[in-house]
């Protein structure tokens, strides 16, 4: 039977008897938690795991419970899992130290990027910002701001893709996904920096260019540097990046664009190749394709790939 209100609640007998904060197995507290679904209404469980993150030590449990208010997403929630991310009074067991927490938290900067609330900005900058902080907590956040769509958080974000000191490539890399996602062009000059780096095939930072120019592809600048760097981007010697190139050229719909783009045909990677002709078709429709296949100038594999592609297409009209 589920209960009605909140009034008769009793968040420490409830506590007591999922033996919570306690040391007993996870999963039969679990199981517990699991049994209070069935006995109270969505009002009260989010009151309740709302309390227990708050006196809650065991990682397990604690990840469970961060699902479940992930499900709920409501805003009475951000408050607890703040804390809990900060790790602010929140005074870990003496058995675990702080980097026992790391799923924890991560998860909880995922639930928090979820509520949309933008009074969470600051705090998901302050882990962001925080080197000394455990990377894939740094990655999370970074994330999460791209989620929550802020543009206070932009400046930061530029900050983190600018830096080359920066350990964690990865964290350089979901900076540029975020600054993509918030569609500030503040981050144009940045991104557009990332690839005017000069690196080889082998480079560790060859998908921070990948990153960057899908972030350019959602910005979509009018904007010469931009469109020079992604120009310059065809010549890459890693062949996803002269993909990822292609694809935001085709934002332009100009001419000069388009006859990059062709260029690409020759290309000598097939992938490249077959992406330049998907990328034709799209701008101009059926006669490019026809022009490949007609064209001795052009590979057996661009020519299949024109030749699927109106197969397919004429599969549709019928």
């Amino acid at each position: 039977m589920v209960m009605a209100d909140n009034k008769s609640l009793d968040f420490n007998i409830i506590a007591s008897n999922c033996l919570i904060a306690t040391d007993v197995d996870s999963e039969k507290v679990i199981d517990l938690l699991k049994a209070l679904l069935l006995q109270y209404s969505e009002v009260q469980l989010i009151a309740i795991f709302n309390y227990f993150l708050k006196i809650e030590y065991r990682s397990e449990v604690l990840c469970w419970i961060i699902k479940e208010l992930d499900k709920f997403r409501d805003s009475s929630s951000l408050a607890p899992l703040t804390e809990l991310l900060l790790m602010k009074d929140h005074t870990p067991n003496a058995n675990y130290d702080r980097e026992y927490y790391t799923n924890v938290r991560v998860l909880c900067a995922r639930a928090i990027s979820n509520l949309k609330n933008h009074e969470s900005v600051h705090s998901l900058l302050y882990c962001l910002n925080n080197k000394n902080e455990n990377y894939k907590i740094r990655l999370s956040c970074a994330d999460a701001l791209g989620k929550l769509g802020d543009k206070y958080a932009v400046a930061s974000l530029i900050d983190v893709v600018d830096d080359e000191e920066e350990k964690s490539v990865y964290i350089r890399e979901s900076a540029a996904v975020a600054l993509g996602l918030i569609g500030d062009m503040r981050a144009v000059d940045s991104l557009v920096r990332v690839l005017e780096n000069q690196n080889g095939i082998m480079d560790k930072f060859t998908y921070l260019k990948e990153k960057a120019i899908e972030a350019l592809c959602r910005l979509s600048p009018n904007n010469d540097r931009a469109f020079n760097a992604l120009k310059n981007s065809l010549s890459d010697e890693n062949p996803q990046v002269r993909i990822n190139s292609i694809e935001a050229l085709m934002e332009y719909e100009n001419d000069e664009a388009f006859n990059l783009i062709k260029n690409m045909l020759l290309d000598e990677d097939e992938e490249v190749q077959k992406n330049a002709v998907i990328a034709l078709y799209n701008l101009s429709g059926d006669d490019v394709l026809k022009e490949i296949i007609n064209s001795e100038k052009y590979s057996q594999i661009c020519k299949e790939e024109a030749q699927d592609i109106l197969l397919n297409e004429g599969e549709d009209d019928d």
